[in-house]
């Protein structure tokens, strides 16, 4: 009898439900916004007492366009997006919203801490960012001492979900890696790490350590009463969405790269070593036992949707009335126009940027006869640019990839991967599965229920490559010119960011 698994796919922007089978077949998926917060500035937060009711409606949703009752569901996995914190009080009740990964609260402690980030990277191999948990728990210290007081459990976005489902307080070491909680030898909590955030009473607040394929709990009396699930159902650990993505298509080794072009611009590989610190890249455990080599910025097609209502409301009202996508005109448009259209380079910082703490979105080489059109081309542009720099840093620790599988939003134009396998110059595969979360998620639960003995296996059995994108030369030589003249600027604002941002605050509060 062919096992169904149902995976809670939590990304900071959008929330899914998807159903897969053994073979790795999408059976259903119900989606819905993932309603954020912004009390202020900067703060993006979430409200966990209502998130827990959308997943329930979710969940139920589901199983009915599946047709299948709770008792189909073989296995349940959590997928979540990295960083950000969800806390619990000592009686493991919610008593404070959820911080997303987007929050950037605590970015000037995340700069003092980086500056003595050596005195760590031995022990956790990581660099320090400020929607990283120990962080925002020292912000949270300081500036609200009354609600740190009451924590009694320090849980991730995907491990949160899992309580929600079991009543089980738990972590997965892959998150916990990647949230400077971890020394990376020992795949244990490190006491010297929270020493080092000023945490130190949040040691013994750390659930019990579990792995992506362990058993986290089942569902209970009351989460089934609410979700329409059965009651025992097995819950797995599940993993961060960049490992369930890398998962889901195929990259368990270095010989391949996943990239994930979404609201974030990631760029991962399994690795035997870890990054040196000196590369500025992340380093966590991934699910296979391996350890996973990041590169990561909020430089991808979160930009271009920004751009996109920024310039193109009128557009976008037309094709909204026409019946169809603004996506779809710029499918076309894509099609018909290639490296050599627009003179324009785009720099996708709208949300900041890890090439300079400070850098922010802008075009360069505007002229009066610019037009709308090339600076929409050049957006696009740009956000590969954006991922080439983070891949080239990958690269200096490892080698060209064979191949990339390739994932996110950016994946639903055939036109904009195609530009990618040119910027990038290597060849680009997309999987059959649109979901990728909520398959290696599935993947997971199938190892759990020991329906396949290992992520390998697993992945090999219900994931599959449905299209490849070769570099088309012509295309590659002008993109390997406008990328270097990319650089040179960024390099060469690089000592101007910080100038610019102090004239912006003064401004602002001058206002």
């Amino acid at each position: 009898m062919v096992k169904n698994f149902l995976t809670i796919d939590n990304g900071g922007t959008n929330t899914k439900v998807i159903i897969f089978n053994q073979h790795g077949q999408q059976l259903a998926a119900e989606a819905f916004p993932t309603q954020g917060l912004e009390p202020q500035s900067g703060f993006h937060e979430i409200d966990l007492v209502k998130l827990r009711n959308d997943l329930a409606a979710a969940i139920r949703a589901v199983l009915g366009k599946a047709n299948l009752t709770g008792k189909e569901i073989a296995g349940i996995a959590t997928v979540g997006h990295g960083k950000g914190l969800y806390v619990l009080d000592n009686e493991y009740h919610i008593f404070m919203n959820g911080i997303l990964s987007a929050d950037s609260r605590a970015e000037e402690y995340a700069e003092e801490f980086e500056k003595r980030v050596s005195k760590i990277y031995s022990i956790s191999r990581q660099h320090v960012m400020p929607s990283q948990a120990p962080v925002l728990l020292k912000w949270i210290k300081d500036n609200r001492p009354e609600e740190y007081e009451k924590i009694g459990a320090v849980l991730s976005n995907k491990d949160f979900v899992g309580f929600l489902l079991t009543g089980v307080v738990k972590q997965e070491i892959g998150d916990a890696s990647g949230n400077n909680f971890l020394n990376l030898a020992t795949q244990q909590y490190d006491a010297k790490l929270f020493d080092f955030f000023d945490i130190p009473e949040m040691f013994d607040k750390m659930p019990e350590l579990i792995k992506a394929t362990d058993l986290r709990g089942t569902i209970t009396q009351a989460a089934a009463a609410q979700t329409n699930l059965q009651e025992g159902t097995p819950v797995f650990g599940g993993m961060f969405d960049i490992d369930a993505c890398s998962i889901a298509t195929g990259v368990l080794d270095d010989s391949k790269f996943s990239v994930i072009a979404g609201t974030w611009n990631m760029n991962i590989f399994p690795s035997d070593k870890t990054a040196p610190q000196e590369s500025g890249l992340m380093n966590s455990i991934f699910p296979t036992g391996k350890n996973l080599i990041e590169a990561s910025s909020p430089t991808s097609a979160g930009n271009l949707a920004i751009i996109l209502k920024m310039l193109m409301t009128a557009e976008i009202r037309d094709a909204k009335d026409a019946g169809h996508s603004i996506y779809d005109d710029l499918e076309a448009f894509l099609e018909n126009t290639d490296a050599t259209f627009s003179k324009v380079l785009f720099f996708p910082f709208l949300y900041g940027s890890n090439a300079a703490p400070d850098a922010e979105g802008s075009f360069i080489g505007l002229r009066s006869n610019t037009t709308k059109s090339e600076m929409i081309r050049a957006v696009y542009e740009g956000i590969a640019f954006a991922h080439k720099y983070h891949i080239e840093a990958l690269q200096k620790v490892s080698h060209k990839p064979e191949v990339i599988r390739m994932s996110g939003g950016a994946c639903n134009s055939s036109s904009w991967v195609q530009m990618f396998a040119n910027v990038l110059n290597v060849p680009v595969e997309l999987v059959n599965a649109t979901e990728l979360g909520g398959l290696g998620g599935a993947i997971a639960s199938a190892v759990g229920t020991g329906v396949y003995s290992s992520l390998e296996e697993a992945s090999r059995s219900m994931s599959s490559v449905k299209r490849h994108y070769d570099p088309q030369p012509d295309q590659v030589k002008i993109y390997n010119a406008k990328y270097q003249a990319y650089l040179s600027f960024l390099k060469a604002m690089d000592s101007c960011w910080r100038d610019f941002k102090q004239l912006q605050d003064g401004l602002e509060y001058s206002l």
